[in-house]
């Protein structure tokens, strides 16, 4: 798992900072939406859903079907539900849809650093979560 979160952290940013530069509108509002049928307090198997599909959704905007298919094969379902689970179990909820929101937000701007920053910081603040939730 450690191992399949560091190549994520490698991999996402990139296809976020891509889609930046790339997303449309349409594309914009369909993540916005996505966001918000989660509501502020969703159980654990509608955030999976959730986050597996806005990480899709990012990754697919990026234009490089290389990259999409890597992420995929990275980020199944059942992978996702373990990641998701312990964060939820460790009360970090909250946090990771205010860091969802914020890379919507650089989507929205259309800024690739930015994009690419939080990015960075989502999936380490993932793999960190992982890590405490082993100790």
């Amino acid at each position: 798992m450690l191992e399949l979160l560091r190549v994520r952290r490698i991999l996402e940013p990139a296809a976020a900072a891509m889609a930046a530069e790339v997303i449309t509108d349409e594309q914009v509002q369909g993540l916005h939406e996505l966001l918000g049928r989660l509501g502020p307090h969703p159980d654990v198997d509608a955030l999976v859903a959730n986050d597996l599909e806005f990480h899709r959704r990012i990754s697919a905007y990026s234009g490089n079907s290389a990259l999409w298919s890597l992420l995929d094969s990275l980020s199944g379902p059942a992978t996702r539900a373990r990641f998701c689970r312990s964060v939820v179990q460790r009360g970090g909820t909250e946090r990771r849809l205010a860091e969802h929101r914020a890379i919507l937000d650089a989507l929205i701007s259309r800024d690739p650093d930015v994009a690419r920053s939080w990015s960075t910081v989502h999936v380490a603040s993932v793999e960190h979560d992982w890590l405490t939730s082993l100790l």
